[in-house]
């Protein structure tokens, strides 16, 4: 989470913020669904992507890291929405103490297999 303070003109990436929630179901128990917060400007970056194995199938890790202007509604559990990938939130915050920007770390994991 040290990066530099970026230049609002660098949040150029469009993105979907979801905020996980459960609901129950009719049957009993929960499921987890994610509902629409809203659309912001951010700035994603991928950095490291590893294989390995998830159930039977091999699976991709990828870590990004996002970068928006401050939010208070953004937790590790959330989800944000790039380009139709699903990037779930790991940890969320704030780059310089003075409520501008928020640094959040994600991981996309994708299955084929």
């Amino acid at each position: 989470m040290s990066e530099k303070i970026p230049p609002v003109g660098t949040l150029t990436d469009r993105v979907q913020l979801r905020r996980r929630d459960s609901v129950a179901e009719d049957e009993g128990g929960h499921a987890r669904v994610f509902v629409p917060l809203g659309t912001v400007w951010a700035r994603v970056r991928s950095l490291t992507g590893r294989q390995g194995t998830n159930a039977d199938g091999r699976a991709v890790a990828i870590s990004h890291s996002v970068v928006l202007r401050f939010r208070s509604d953004v937790a590790p559990g959330d989800r944000i929405v790039y380009r139709g990938r699903n990037l779930d939130v790991v940890s969320a915050a704030d780059m310089n103490g003075r409520r501008a920007y928020l640094a959040c770390a994600c991981s996309e994991t994708q299955v084929t297999g």
